[in-house]
Parts: structure tokens; C-alpha cells; sequence
């Protein structure tokens, strides 16, 4: 039995920090953990209190799942390390961040490093209000069910609005923007390499409870996102 053990590690990107949890996969016992606190975020870096600004940078998401991770492997024995087959990821949401063609939220380039609006938007970031009454002013003027499994309220905590906001209120990013990507999606399609936003695999939670979508129809038509800004549509 102890030659056939394999582990899993869960990663669950709270607020302030990412967490590393290996676990035996046949037991169900926790192996080793590790903790590492986002640099930026803990500097108070891009956010703004009085303004309900709250933004991450991409590069705080990795580099504290590599010391995570790290901190956890540093317990185990060679042996367990081999005999990982698994990553897990948890995030918090909606956590939206614009993205290039490749897939890459436009903090990472240069031109954009510093730039709050082309970072990801934590989910308590509440700087999208107006765009979450004009979303819902529309949805509710066509009479259309893309709230039917909502609780008949889009809010401003999620992608449609947040992504609305900084294209309402910043052209640059909105003329370098591609797509957009949730933050648990992009951990996922960076660790096995797939970002592309034609190609990326999407989480049925984020693009059902946060962007709407749903078997039955789908996304938010071009038509009502174009309304809305024609950026979307684009998009």
C-alpha cells in the first residue's frame, strides 16, 4: 500500500495569502501545509479604502503559490514529493483581471506593471455600483432570464460589472484589452500551460453565477453587451 500512495495539493488563494495543502489522497490525512502572505496586497500596494478600490497583482498570486508550495514540499520525504499527482485550486470571486491575447492579465506587461485597473478586482472591490444598475436596468427593460438563477440581482462584486467599469473609465486598458479571465481560471490555465481565451477552460461557477452564462443560452448576447459598451461585445 505505502508504495501505491498518492497525494494531492489543494491551493486556496484567500484575501490575504495563499495556502498549500498536501494531502494523502487514500486516507484522507494532511501531510504538510504552507502559508505565504501577498507581498503587494500586505504593502497596501493599488487599493484604496475610501473609494471601495481593492485590485491584486498577478505576480502576488504567483509568487506566493511557489513559497506556498515550497513550504509544504520542504516537509515531506522525496518519496511523497513523487508521488504527487494532483493540484486543487480555490479562489476567492469574483476576482476579474483584463487579459492580452495570450491570456495574460495586462499587469504583466511593462506598460501596465503599476497600473491598478490592469490588475485583478478582488471580490470585494466595490467601485462598479453604477455599472451594476446599469446592467440591471437593462436585463430588466429587455426582460430577459439571465438573472433567473441570479436571485433576480446582478451585483457589483462580479465580472460583468467590474470589467464594464474599467473599460468605462480607462481607455488605455480598454484598448489593450483582449478578454477578460476570472482568477480561478487563470491559475488553472497557467500552472498546465492553456491562458489563451479562445482555448482556456472555464469554471461552471464563475461563468454561471458571475457571468451569467448558462446552458440554455449561453453568455449575455452581443447585442446586450453592446449596449452596454460596445468594448464588451468585442470581447
Amino acid at each position: 500500500m505505502e508504495s501505491n500512495k498518492k497525494y494531492v495539493i489543494g491551493l486556496d488563494f484567500g484575501t490575504d495569502s495563499c495556502r498549500a495543502l498536501v494531502v494523502d489522497t487514500y486516507t484522507g490525512r494532511e501531510m504538510a501545509t504552507g502559508v505565504s502572505f501577498y507581498p503587494r496586497w500586505k504593502a497596501g500596494l493599488y487599493c484604496d479604502a475610501h473609494n471601495n478600490r481593492y485590485r491584486q497583482h498577478p505576480l502576488d498570486y504567483i509568487e506566493s503559490m511557489t513559497e506556498a508550495v515550497h513550504i509544504a514540499l520542504s516537509d515531506l520525504k522525496e518519496e511523497e514529493i513523487a508521488s504527487i499527482c494532483g493540484l486543487c485550486f480555490d479562489t476567492t470571486g469574483s476576482t476579474p483581471a483584463l487579459t492580452d491575447r495570450a491570456g495574460m492579465p495586462l499587469a504583466l506587461c511593462p506598460e501596465f506593471a503599476e497600473e491598478p485597473d490592469a490588475m485583478f478586482i478582488l471580490w470585494k472591490d466595490h467601485t462598479a455600483v453604477r455599472e451594476a444598475e446599469q446592467i440591471n436596468a437593462l436585463i430588466n427593460k429587455r426582460n430577459l432570464d439571465y438573472l433567473l438563477y441570479e436571485g433576480g440581482t446582478y451585483s457589483s462584486e462580479w465580472v460583468w460589472s467590474k470589467v464594464l467599469h474599467i473599460i468605462n473609465t480607462n481607455v488605455a486598458i480598454k484598448d489593450a484589452a483582449y478578454a477578460w479571465v476570472e482568477h480561478c481560471d487563470w491559475m488553472t490555465g497557467l500552472v498546465t500551460g492553456n491562458t489563451i481565451p479562445e482555448q482556456i477552460f472555464r469554471s461552471r461557477c464563475a461563468a454561471g453565477h458571475k457571468a451569467m452564462w448558462h446552458a440554455s443560452w449561453g453568455l449575455p448576447s452581443g447585442e446586450v453587451l453592446e449596449e452596454l459598451n460596445p468594448a464588451l461585445k468585442e470581447m
